[in-house]
């Protein structure tokens, strides 16, 4: 009987309805949290995989700007560049 009479409360029931109201309706209800929490771990990852490249590119540029040959092979890879006395063939695959 005690234990009827606690369900029945009224600030029991208060407390129930805002709690339904809270986790299931409101506008940050616990399903939205949990997929902005995906998100923003998604974006982390993302940001942690670009600041790796942005590594690479700069000791990329670092070694290009030391290196006359290496920045050679890079225009030569890159944007197909030869030198007067050669030709070239690109051979690309499909």
């Amino acid at each position: 009987m005690k234990i009827l009479r606690f369900f029945i409360n009224k600030y029991t029931i208060t407390l129930a309805a805002f709690l339904v109201l809270m986790i299931f309706f409101d506008q940050n209800d616990w399903f939205s949290q949990q997929e902005r929490r995906q998100e923003l771990k998604k974006v982390n990852e993302n940001i942690e995989l670009l600041n790796q490249e942005i590594g690479k590119m700069d000791t990329e540029y670092a070694e290009l700007r030391k290196d006359p040959k290496a920045l050679e092979r890079y225009a030569r890879e890159h944007y197909r560049m030869k030198k007067d006395s050669e030709d070239l063939y690109i051979i690309q695959e499909k």
